[in-house]
């Protein structure tokens, strides 16, 4: 059986201002490369090897990577279908702006993200589906053991939703934010 370490990326500026990231390259703050710095230190003390670590091409991920492969001395490798979700003319937004200008939109957007797609935008299904042929590349190569996989929050939400066939992804921050570890195992037994 094979177990990912789902990590996602650290935090932004734009996490910060309440922004929508989607595509756009934006570099880790000083809180996210903290992060980014603690979770190496966690998953360096776990008692199972990590045979590969792989990130999605967004910069953020690509940094948070960075800091947990130099010490756990392993070289990410890119995977650019694994980019963010693209949230086309809602990027660089602000949540709150969305949600006073189409108040509707966002509760579905928030409580049912699979049934809206910001315009211009990708929907949760298309990223779903350039996720899982990501995926089945990924299980193909490796069968069994752990690997660890960076991905922005939102791309780390569809993975998980995917996997575990239980809750919708989360797109929007507040949500995101609640959890306190930037990372978690999961157990791929199919794709």
């Amino acid at each position: 059986m094979l177990t990912i370490l789902l990590i996602r990326s650290g935090i932004t500026d734009f996490d910060c201002q309440g922004r929508i990231q989607g595509t756009l390259d934006v570099p880790l703050c000083d809180d996210g490369r903290r992060q980014a710095a603690r979770t190496a230190e966690d998953l360096a003390e776990r008692s199972a090897s990590i045979s590969a670590l792989y990130t999605g091409p967004c910069l953020s991920a690509q940094q948070t990577s960075e800091i947990i492969g130099e010490r756990l001395k392993l070289k990410p490798k890119v995977i650019e279908s694994l980019h963010n979700l693209d949230q086309g003319l809602w990027q660089g937004m602000l949540f709150d702006d969305v949600r006073s200008k189409h108040p509707r939109v966002y509760r579905q957007w928030r409580t049912a993200p699979d049934t809206v797609c910001p315009p211009e935008g990708e929907t949760i299904q298309e990223a779903t589906d350039r996720i899982r042929r990501a995926l089945a590349k990924l299980t193909k190569k490796h069968r069994t053991g752990t690997i660890a996989l960076v991905l922005s929050p939102q791309v780390a939400s569809v993975l998980r939703s995917h996997l575990r066939h239980d809750h919708p992804p989360v797109v929007c921050p507040s949500a995101a934010q609640a959890e306190p570890a930037l990372w978690e195992p999961l157990q791929v037994t199919a794709v």
